[in-house]
């Protein structure tokens, strides 16, 4: 697929097919976070790819806004990946904390590589952190930046309709625009 075809592809997905993920597939999307930038090359993030039913069980209850969809995307789906980050091995510049950045930088790469590789994501951000540590084994000094169901897509799923780009875009100033 070219690039901006898997940009105009992903879309949230949070029904699943019961089919697995090839490790071919689940390789390139973790090569992918590996490639991705990050503040001073630190690469403070890490990646807990979860293939256990129990555990995927477990993390679906720790969603903090109970949304269905979501729960049953992770139970649903052939895995799900955990993206955490250590705050320490990244950097803070004026209250800025780098590892937020580069852990969603990472976590976005492995979602176009999925979409890439065929397969439905859904970035999660509202769990419970301290549950998601215990069921996990993650130690205390890591964050949880972002959970995601990788699997086969059961139904097409549209964008939402695109903004008008005068919103977004300015151009040498704000509200100026592009």
């Amino acid at each position: 697929m070219e690039f901006f075809d898997v940009i105009k592809k992903r879309t949230s997905i949070s029904k699943y097919k019961d089919s697995k993920i090839s490790k071919e597939s689940i390789d390139k999307m973790i090569e992918a976070a590996m490639r991705a930038p990050s503040w001073k090359n630190r690469s403070a993030f890490r990646i807990i790819i979860v293939d256990d039913k129990d555990k995927k069980d477990e993390i679906a209850e720790t969603i903090r806004n109970k949304d269905d969809k979501a729960c049953n995307a992770v139970k649903e789906a052939s895995i799900t990946m955990v993206i955490i980050a250590k705050p320490d091995d990244s950097g803070e510049v004026e209250g800025k904390d780098f590892y937020l950045v580069d852990g969603a930088i990472a976590m976005e790469h492995i979602i176009l590589a999925a979409t890439a590789e065929g397969y439905g994501t859904l970035w999660i951000g509202a769990v419970d952190e301290g549950e998601v540590k215990d069921i996990l084994k993650i130690p205390d000094e890591y964050k949880i930046i972002g959970i995601t169901p990788v699997g086969e897509i059961a139904e097409e799923k549209e964008h939402h309709k695109a903004k008008d780009r005068k919103e977004f875009a300015f151009k040498n100033e704000y509200n100026n625009p592009y």
